[in-house]
């Protein structure tokens, strides 16, 4: 029994030694961040290297569908919409995969990002964009497999696939004008109801002038439509701070029938609590 025992614990000590040891990653992953225009873009993928591999037509075969990299899918990340190949994709998370050809590439915009390479089963209803591109030839061959966010102006860019000999780039656009263009509209318009809102609070918040803050939450109400039961409890707040009782009451009341009907039960015994100490209940 106890040669057995020995045994287990020199067997666990074996392993314990073994689980300390970290070598390098055949693929290393990299991360890459850029800003185009006003829009972040963010790049994860791994980088195999050719290791005197035949690549394309070979490794990785031509006219099959790709992962784009090695391990985990290769993700590119859009903070704002922006437009592949004459489609409108929408902000998020997209998985990169391509069907490689000898002069030219589809390149796939997927939405599910979750596979380990290539989806076992395709969905044509996940691919956001699609677009065909040529190759270009690299006159020095490029050992490890890189993607880049090149060619930077305020409203476009280029990704750019090079390994091997061979280099694909896939032009996006951004909608840079449009957002600068509602920026100015909004700047030139004034303040919004959620600017109002937010002087508001942070007056209250931060012990300033109450009368400015009573004016901000006024504007801030008066400028929206329906306004939720917490704005109203923070315009009861800042009235009963500002020394106006009354108006107090009145917002309180009103948040608490709209807490009420949303069955938000917090804000009704807020609402309650501020009542009664007010003494209008």
């Amino acid at each position: 029994m106890k040669r057995i025992i020995m045994f287990f614990s020199a067997l666990s000590l074996t392993f314990g030694l073994q689980a300390q040891i970290q070598t390098p990653q055949a693929s290393p992953s990299q991360k890459i961040e850029q800003k185009v225009g006003l829009t972040d873009v963010s790049l994860e993928y791994s980088r195999p290297s050719m290791k005197g591999r035949s690549i394309y037509g070979n490794l990785v075969p031509f006219d099959k569908i790709w992962r784009t990299g090695a391990n985990a899918n290769t993700k590119v990340t859009f903070s704002d919409d922006v437009e592949i190949g004459n489609t409108a994709v929408k902000a998020g998370t997209y998985a990169i995969f391509t069907k490689p050809g000898a002069s030219n590439w589809d390149v796939y915009f997927y939405t599910d990002t979750n596979n380990w390479g290539a989806p076992e089963k395709w969905d044509d209803s996940k691919v956001a964009a699609k677009v065909n591109v040529p190759t270009a030839l690299i006159t020095v061959p490029v050992e490890t497999f890189t993607i880049t966010i090149d060619d930077l102006k305020n409203d476009s860019a280029t990704l750019g696939i090079h390994w091997d000999k061979t280099y694909v780039g896939v032009p996006i656009k951004f909608n840079t004008d449009k957002i600068v263009s509602a920026s100015i509209n909004r700047a030139m318009n004034g303040p919004t109801a959620g600017d109002y809102y937010a002087a508001a609070v942070y007056y209250f918040e931060a012990d300033k002038d109450m009368k400015q803050s009573k004016e901000w939450i006024d504007k801030a109400m008066e400028m929206t439509k329906e306004p939720a039961f917490y704005q109203l409890r923070q315009k009861s707040l800042i009235y009963a701070k500002a020394g106006d009782k009354k108006g107090a009451i009145a917002a309180a009341k009103e948040s608490l029938k709209l807490a009420k009907e949303k069955g938000n039960d917090d804000y009704v015994a807020l609402n309650t609590k501020s009542l009664k100490e007010w003494g209008a209940m």
